[in-house]
């Protein structure tokens, strides 16, 4: 028998239970992969906690929204997918069917080859935060030389991807942070500047990097604790990204700050681009290339096995002094 971490309702990750099970086999356009390893990410969280992008159908449910692994069975109808090889699950709309579990059925579109030369592990870790920050920097915002983009949360792995991305780009990326010692940290992922919360009046701060000019984008997975801080730095026309609830609560907009700005509030979820095969290809595609070249690097800081799921869980919410990815280890790899 396989084993799968489940929830049998929102009760985050301390419902989590470990059990046993029995592969799916897969159907139609499906594939199977023997899962190596899978990352653990915020998302997971809110989805714990019913306040995410969707909703699961039934309990009880797996989680889990990127993992690396070997396939070992192909539906009929799929083209292009070769038995034995290591490909990546991409975060999409997986409802009850994550891949918190020794074997994952999923959709051949939802796919991907794994990146060359990289470990299990790393292969896992790549995708959610990087396909995250891609979209809304690169295709909605634009980024490049002129830009001012806000990343708060900067040393989350989506916020320090973002760093990443919209420096490769020329932007002017601002990060915050809650603690003075991460600064170095995010300057040298590409952080031109870095705000500490609390430190300071953030909006005059943001004004004052901005030569008075305000925001471009903000790409907000805080909630309810921070875009009043800097929505009255909102250049015209800026456009906040908001993807994630860390601080457990949803925000109260500043109305009048947007309005006088003609901001735009986006609820924004990867998976929507992941669903639209042209957005998907360009995801993926600098992605590849990117870590091809040496400008993008997997980044993890710890790695657990299957047994301690829910103490990685633990570990994840905790401040940490280390930064990066937190992974599952099936130990399946050796099969």
């Amino acid at each position: 028998m396989a084993r799968e971490w489940v929830i049998n309702n929102y009760s985050g990750y301390k419902g989590l239970l470990l059990q046993q099970c029995k592969p799916q086999k897969a159907g139609p356009g499906e594939i199977r992969l023997r899962i190596e390893a899978f990352a653990l990410n915020w998302g997971d969280m809110d989805l714990m906690l019913d306040r995410y992008s969707f909703s699961f159908k039934s309990f009880p449910a797996r989680i889990g929204m990127e993992a690396a692994g070997i396939v070992d069975e192909i539906g009929e109808g799929v083209d292009g997918i070769e038995l034995g090889a290591r490909y990546c699950t991409l975060p999409y709309f997986y409802y009850n069917k994550g891949a918190s579990a020794d074997y994952v059925t999923i959709d051949a579109r939802y796919v991907t080859p794994a990146p060359k030369n990289l470990s299990a592990p790393e292969s896992a870790s790549v995708w959610m935060q990087f396909m995250t920050a891609y979209y809304p920097l690169v295709e909605l915002s634009k980024a490049a030389p002129g830009k001012h983009i806000l990343a708060t949360a900067g040393t989350s792995t989506a916020g320090n991807a973002a760093l990443n991305i919209g420096a490769l780009f020329g932007a002017n990326m601002i990060a915050t942070t809650r603690y003075e010692e991460n600064r170095d940290y995010l300057i040298k992922s590409g952080a031109s500047n870095v705000i500490v919360s609390g430190s300071d009046d953030m909006a005059a701060t943001l004004r004052k990097m901005t030569d008075g000019h305000g925001i471009d984008a903000a790409f907000d997975p805080v909630g309810a604790g921070m875009i009043s801080q800097y929505s009255p730095a909102l250049a015209r026309d800026a456009t906040i990204f908001f993807y994630g609830t860390l601080d457990g609560v949803f925000p109260q907009l500043p109305i009048v700050d947007m309005f006088q700005a003609n901001a735009t509030f986006h609820p924004y979820s990867l998976f929507n681009y992941v669903e639209n095969p042209e957005m998907q290809a360009k995801g993926t595609t600098f992605v590849y290339k990117a870590l091809e070249d040496g400008k993008l690097v997997p980044n993890i800081d710890r790695v657990y096995p299957m047994e301690e799921y829910r103490e990685a869980w633990e570990y994840l919410r905790q401040p940490r002094t280390k930064h990066g990815k937190v992974v599952i280890e099936t130990g399946l790899s050796e099969k």
